[in-house]
């Protein structure tokens, strides 16, 4: 595994394809690795002409951990949260925008199409607005513009995200994440339970970090409304989200798309909050399509198409 060193840490990435090639920036969510992006997603890039990047979050997988930082209270964030108060963790999902940048700066990359999903859809974000002359276009997906009021997870994704499980009983922590993906995974496309054991087993065994887990939810929770960011974005936007989102629900998707100048929309029938394999060829479309900035002139900014339904609304 190659790594970077970036802002005094070091970063865990691995590239496929040609250099020579558009670079893609991949950027991961909540607690997720590299390697939870599709390997056929990353391949199906690579094959439409893309040199593609992922990377490790900093606190997770092989990248650098933060362990002076204590594990924060989740219970106590999320009150905190309910009231507007004040979040303060060992960094901010500003610094992992950093991060980003510093990766690219590592590689020679001058310019990239940026492409995160959930909390790496937020970082994605914040790198699109502060860093706008190296982004190519900007694709968030699942992800939230962070304001208020917006509604959050459903009782079932929260009660499942907040579950603990004994860190030394392996089969006790691969069954809560399980839980995890069941309560939150697209309901129209199921993923088989022995992928799901056979893909955490694999994250475990990698780089698991529980507590960095919790440091990355207290970047989010502390990085407020992003919205005056969003608004200062010009670059070709594409916002993805599934309309059966229970943990990032689809309002979060529409107001995302909303707040960036000349953004569009896709939203999928039946998608929750994963990257099923069913949809990597739909994904891989429209990503092909928005990174080569042809999306479909005939339709308005902000006109949300809900795939696989052949409808406009």
């Amino acid at each position: 595994m190659a790594t970077a060193q970036v802002n005094g840490i070091t970063i865990a990435y691995e590239t496929s394809g040609s250099p020579l090639n558009p670079p893609v920036l991949l950027i991961m969510g909540l607690g997720m690795q590299l390697i939870a992006w599709p390997q056929d997603l990353v391949d199906g890039l690579v094959e439409q002409g893309y040199y593609v990047i992922r990377f490790d979050n900093r606190d997770i997988g092989l990248s650098t951990k933060f362990p002076q930082h204590k594990k924060p209270n989740l219970v106590w964030v999320y009150v905190k949260s309910l009231f507007g108060l004040k979040q303060t963790g060992g960094y901010t999902l500003h610094d992992m925008a950093d991060d980003a940048a510093g990766l690219l700066d590592a590689l020679g990359i001058a310019q990239a199409h940026v492409v995160g999903v959930s909390m790496g859809g937020m970082i994605a974000q914040i790198f699109a607005s502060r860093f706008s002359a190296r982004t190519l276009s900007l694709t968030s997906i699942m992800s939230s513009s962070g304001k208020r009021g917006l509604p959050g997870p459903t009782a079932a994704a929260r009660n499942a995200m907040m579950r603990s499980a004994d860190p030394a009983d392996r089969k006790a922590v691969v069954d809560r994440v399980v839980n995890v993906y069941r309560v939150i995974g697209s309901p129209s496309f199921p993923t088989p339970e022995r992928v799901m054991r056979a893909n955490i087993e694999r994250a475990i065994d990698r780089g698991a970090n529980p507590d960095g887990v919790a440091r990355q939810l207290v970047a989010i929770v502390g990085s407020g409304d992003r919205t005056p960011l969003l608004r200062k974005i010009r670059c070709p936007s594409l916002v993805i989200h599934g309309a059966a989102d229970p943990l990032v629900p689809v309002a979060c998707g529409i107001d995302t798309a909303r707040a960036i100048p000349g953004a569009r929309l896709e939203v999928i029938e039946g998608m929750g909050h994963d990257l099923p394999a069913q949809l990597i060829e739909r994904l891989l479309a429209l990503l092909d399509h928005h990174l080569r900035g042809n999306m479909a002139p005939e339709l308005p900014p902000l006109t949300p198409h809900r795939a696989g339904s052949g409808t406009h609304h």
